[in-house]
């Protein structure tokens, strides 16, 4: 699955649609203008390449100011994992490792 950009209209559909298939949801708050929130992008695609049941849904803090507040962004990159709607499994600020993020997911 490719990483998904979403913005306030297209992110329930495209958060709903992932939990109805069962997949892993990675949430990446960030910015155009942040080397981190880049490099993370990096990461995340790596992950991509490798795993089958993730959605990554990418969302500009500069362009969707509700959703960063609805989820409590402070800093980017933010990056949020969920197993399901109900059970988040990480909630982190900074580039984490495609490797790590994986371990996660097992």
């Amino acid at each position: 699955m490719a990483i998904i950009e979403v913005d306030e209209e297209s992110f329930e559909n495209e958060l709903l649609s992932a939990f109805e298939r069962k997949d892993n949801v990675i949430l990446k708050f960030g910015s155009t203008y942040c080397d981190a929130c880049m490099a993370l992008g990096f990461e995340l695609e790596e992950l991509d390449e490798t795993l089958d049941n993730v959605t990554i849904l990418e969302i500009d803090c500069a362009d969707s100011e509700e959703l960063a507040q609805k989820y409590e962004i402070v800093e980017v990159p933010t990056l949020k994992i969920y197993k399901d709607k109900e059970t988040p499994i990480f909630d982190g600020v900074g580039v984490v490792l495609a490797p790590d993020i994986a371990k996660l997911l097992e």
